[in-house]
């Protein structure tokens, strides 16, 4: 979060949660609770219906799009290719997603939250070198901005992928798909605004039906031809890759994508913790998928025709439509579960400096994480229309999907480098053969999917340059702004200090001052004290600062020191997963003697008028791209939820 109005950015420094005051901080613990994960059956019905969204649609496009790397209908791929193929696709999702994931990222959990954005932070508390934090952090960066043009293709291939099962069933109906394809998407991203939370429920019932129809037509194709289970041995891939030397490179582009959504069991470890993942993985996923993958093999190498689209044909053709209407659901709810994702790696990054804030809206009143950004929403709704009516088909698509996957795979590793080798103590011969393997074969998949930059790669590339950009521009615009506030800011000690001495007028309420740097004055006082030339009779001089971990437990929330008659310094500190609430927060403050009362407070606040200096410190494009991010950021008053008719606002011309 910016450095303005009482919130600062977060440190990573041992002591970041103190920070120096006047006198010894007291610490009290608030009343705020965090909200159980689920348990049971539920806790596994909700993970398959979350986590394995993504990854479980996969089968409707990865395994045909592995084999058109080597055959077509008119020259098909030889058996031995195919179950070649195949076996690579089986050992990708062990090596990456049961291994990598499952077994050994998944340990490495942040307060019990997990992701890209949780693993930076996490490796940047185990190190001292401030150009290594920065280094983190662009890697952290970088594989986030990866995620979000993952986000904005996930929704438009598994969409297009499923509503392509009209080609089959209906032929006559071929043209409907893209029509159809918009129409779904559009719906999808308006239903947003209404949150996840009426319809969650109805995911796990619905993806473990199709879970289970995956592995049903999985063993159905197996019959037809048992000799596909060769491929569970990796002499296959050995094989495949032996004898197709650079044409298998490019067929591992098409292989990763039975992997997307890996990064999702990761991500959601602090909504359900890790053992329901891990069980639902390993018991109920991987043989579904393994089933259906080595079902449209077998049926490849019997029907090389069906290669037009082998998942919907495994299927029988009374079924075939209703498997469309299933397919179409599981690939809504796999996009659901991307996109709710993107809204919770985004306010983690506002929380953390690296973006303006932004309108949030919570969808449920019990329920922290349901979250809505709006401005999100739409702009990756238009960036899934624009993609669908580009590249028409989700073969076509595919190209541009894998980039985004592996480039954040191989964030992830170099990221768990680190965090194995400082935080569990791994010893360097292990981190270099474990997290070695791991980068070589990230970078393998990375590199074999940059082939297809000229084919569709390009586009998360440009999605993840815009972000990135917009990423440093701001934090770089803030840095300037925080700097030039600090040179003309006045040091609370020496404010207090002429204060006693002074003949203010004192008038009755409490007056919040929100301040970024709890030792320096807010601007909003010296301002109201050079216009009005009064003080209220009860001062609250407020900090929140966001730290770098996911929570903050009770006892760590709430800082009050009296720093002179009816005058306090309140520091609040929240987590990059937690949204503050400043009203709420301050009332706890009349438990502990200090008075406060919401009906009496007005929050000073002061806003920053940025122009260009006659020496600018930022080029003219970047000055402009700030400046109109600054301008379009949600009011902190609004993000801090504070009742708009309390808030006394001044304006502030600050060169840059």
């Amino acid at each position: 979060m910016s450095e303005q109005d009482g919130m600062s950015l977060p440190d990573t420094s041992p002591d970041a949660s103190y920070p120096n005051s006047l006198g010894k901080p007291t610490v009290h613990p608030t009343t705020e609770n965090p909200a159980d994960k689920p348990r049971g059956w539920g806790a596994f019905l909700a993970v398959l219906g979350v986590v394995y969204g993504d990854i479980g649609t996969s089968p409707l496009y990865a395994l045909q799009a592995s084999v058109h790397t080597v055959g077509s209908v008119s020259h098909p791929a030889a058996p031995w290719e195919v179950m070649g193929l195949t076996s690579l696709t089986f050992w990708a999702l062990m090596l990456v997603v049961t291994i990598k994931y499952v077994m050994l990222v998944m340990r490495a959990d942040h307060n019990g939250e997990g992701g890209i954005i949780a693993l930076m932070s996490l490796a940047q508390r185990v190190v001292s070198n401030p150009r290594f934090k920065w280094l983190i952090a662009m890697i952290g960066i970088a594989g986030t901005c990866l995620f979000f043009g993952d986000s904005v293709i996930t929704p438009a291939i598994s969409v297009l992928s499923a509503v392509e099962g009209i080609e089959v069933s209906l032929p006559q109906a071929s043209h409907f798909v893209i029509p159809l394809a918009i129409i779904v998407l559009i719906g999808l991203f308006s239903a947003q605004a209404l949150g996840t939370g009426r319809i969650g429920r109805a995911f796990g019932p619905i993806m473990l039906v199709w879970f289970l129809v995956l592995a049903i037509l999985g063993i159905h194709g197996i019959c037809l031809y048992p000799k596909i289970l060769l491929a569970l041995t990796p002499w296959m891939a050995i094989k495949f890759i032996a004898a197709h030397g650079a044409l298998s490179f490019m067929a591992l582009g098409c292989v990763v994508l039975s992997v997307t959504g890996a990064e999702a069991l990761y991500a959601d470890m602090g909504h359900f913790g890790r053992t329901p993942i891990r069980i639902v993985w390993l018991v109920f996923v991987l043989p579904a998928l393994t089933l259906n993958y080595f079902g449209q093999a077998a049926l490849m190498i019997v029907d090389p025709r069906t290669l037009t689209n082998p998942f919907y044909l495994l299927a029988p053709h009374w079924m075939q439509i209703p498997l469309l209407l299933l397919a179409t659901m599981a690939t809504v709810i796999a996009s659901q579960a991307g996109i709710s994702g993107s809204f919770s790696l985004c306010r983690q990054l506002i929380q953390l400096g690296y973006l303006p804030r932004t309108r949030i809206v919570h969808t449920n009143p019990h329920e922290e994480a349901q979250i809505y950004l709006p401005s999100l929403n739409w702009m990756l709704a238009v960036g899934a229309l624009i993609l669908v009516l580009a590249f028409r088909s989700s073969g076509a698509l595919a190209a541009a999907y894998g980039i985004a996957v592996t480039g954040t795979f191989l964030c992830t590793t170099l990221l768990s480098m680190v965090v194995f080798r400082r935080i569990f103590h791994w010893a360097p011969w292990l981190v270099a053969l474990v997290w070695g393997f791991y980068f070589l074969l990230d970078g393998t998949f990375f590199s074999a999917n940059v082939m297809k930059i000229p084919e569709g790669g390009w586009v998360p590339l440009c999605i993840a340059l815009v972000a990135t950009v917009i990423m440093t521009t701001w934090q770089r615009g803030r840095l300037l702004v925080k700097q030039r506030e600090r040179a003309d800011a006045v040091p609370m000690a020496s404010f207090l200090a002429r204060l006693t001495q002074s003949q203010t007028t004192h008038v009755p309420g409490i007056a919040v001052f929100l301040a970024a740097d709890p030792d320096y004055v807010p601007n909003a006082l010296l301002y109201n004290l050079r216009h009005n030339r009064v003080l209220h009779d009860h001062t609250l001089f407020v900090t929140v600062q966001t730290l770098p971990q996911p929570e903050v437990s009770a006892d760590q929330r709430l800082t009050v020191q009296e720093l002179g008659p009816h005058m306090h310094r309140v520091i609040l500190r929240y987590g990059f997963m937690e949204m503050p609430n400043l009203p709420v927060a301050l009332t706890q403050l009349s438990r502990l003697g200090v008075c406060f009362d919401p009906i009496q407070a007005s929050y000073f606040v002061s806003h920053d008028l940025v122009f260009r200096s006659k020496v600018p410190k930022m080029s003219l494009w970047r000055m402009w791209i700030f400046l109109y991010l600054l301008h379009n950021a949600t009011p902190i008053t609004e993000f801090f939820r504070i009742p708009p008719e309390r808030v006394v606002e001044f304006s502030v011309r600050i060169a840059i």
